[in-house]
């Protein structure tokens, strides 16, 4: 790695350039900071949009609840977007605010250096391998939690002889047809990629270990208007009286609903309901199966259960999630960060920490969460900037 020449500074600093880091650097903008700059790792903005999602994702919440601030969706767009009308807009996002997003920026380091009272931020240019410096006052964490992907050890997977694939490179059905395939994850990517593999004609079969609430699109942007003017368990109330309605008795088909309620899970643990697209219909009419037990191991085409069931498979896809990369690189112990790379402190208190660091979109909040953290964050550095230059008056005597 070639030496780093002299700090570029900045006035704010911001890591990552999907749609929490562009939110921020859009308000900023707007309150007229100029001096922002936004270190991406991968070649995009957006990236998570452009190179990790199936084609046929389309947001799960309504295009209200999905607008970054100051860019509403207008009127003839869908009201659930789909994945490619979704990055046309973030790119006209980053290009109406003028986001300044210096791309292939591997941030290696970033620590605050109290004699200077700045942040200082040693990145790598992957293009060339250069390092690079900057200094800036603020710095805002807005890698999010899709960062870095999990994949599970799996004993003798390695005999396993098909395809084996993670959800962050899975497209779509084609070359699975007539295929049998495991899906492992039952969160809202391994439920979607396992109905897009039954439509597209692969056998298919989920390993679901863990209890989740199954919701459709309907009910929970209900939910999301309701939380505005009723408390948490009224709308739990409600969304499971729905959902009993719409989808009977899940746990019939190996979809066990959690004992606390789906709204109140989503505002106190990691755990999202599953938004279901179609795929609870095939689970019912049995094309795609459900396997409740853990993977214990592999040989060959076999796959193992810790129920004793063994089934054979052509194909693997794990839908097992990422985790944030954050605390690998930001070396503060000021809280703001937790150890699992997230916001270290509950919501509505989480997105301030100390010397001028910030988080963005690292609650588990979603677009919405995105939207609130960057006014907040640029209407407070905004105010600092204001209030520091200001002219000081002399009231001595010459």
């Amino acid at each position: 790695m070639a030496a780093v020449e002299q700090d570029q500074e900045e006035e704010v600093i911001i890591v990552g350039a999907g749609p929490s880091g562009l939110a921020a650097a859009a308000c900023l903008s707007v309150r007229g900071v100029t001096g922002c700059l936004v270190l991406e790792r991968d070649d995009c903005v957006a990236s998570l949009w452009r190179h990790r999602t199936y084609d046929r994702v389309r947001l799960h919440l309504a295009k209200r609840y999905c607008a970054l601030p100051h860019a509403p969706h207008g009127e003839a767009s869908p009201t659930y977007l789909p994945r490619d009308d979704f990055l046309r807009y973030l790119d006209a996002y980053a290009s109406r605010f003028g986001v300044r997003a210096r791309l292939r920026r591997e941030v290696r380091s970033a620590r605050y250096d109290a004699a200077r009272a700045r942040w200082l931020v040693d990145a790598v240019d992957l293009a060339t391998g250069r390092a690079e410096r900057y200094a800036a006052r603020h710095l805002v964490a807005a890698a999010g939690e899709n960062d870095e992907r999990v994949v599970p050890e799996v004993p003798g997977m390695e005999t396993f002889p098909g395809k084996v694939v993670h959800a962050a490179d899975y497209r779509s059905a084609e070359g699975f047809k007539g295929k049998s395939v495991l899906v492992v994850g039952g969160g809202n990517s391994g439920m979607e990629i396992a109905y897009d593999l039954a439509v597209g004609g692969a056998a298919t079969s989920i390993v679901i270990r863990s209890e989740l609430h199954l919701v459709s699109k309907e009910i929970w942007n209900l939910a999301m208007t309701l939380y505005r003017y009723l408390p948490v368990w009224v709308i739990d109330k409600v969304v499971l009286l729905m959902c009993a309605a719409v989808f009977g008795d899940t746990a019939r088909y190996g979809l066990r609903r959690p004992a606390v309620g789906p709204f109140t899970m989503k505002a106190t643990t990691t755990m999202y309901p599953v938004v279901d697209v179609g795929t609870f219909a095939k689970i019912r009419s049995g094309e795609i199966r459900v396997l409740p037990a853990a993977i214990k191991g592999v040989r060959g085409r076999d796959v193992e259960f810790a129920d004793g069931q063994r089934h054979a498979f052509d194909a693997v896809v794990f839908a097992t999630g990422y985790r944030s990369t954050t605390k690998h690189w930001l070396k503060s112990d000021d809280g703001l960060i937790g150890d699992d790379g997230m916001a270290g402190r509950s919501y509505p208190d989480h997105w301030k920490g100390e010397n001028g660091l910030y988080c963005a979109g690292m609650v588990r909040r979603g677009i919405y969460g995105s939207y609130e953290d960057a006014e907040h964050i640029a209407d407070d550095i905004s105010k600092q900037l204001r209030s520091s230059s200001k002219p000081t008056h002399n009231n001595g005597s010459a």
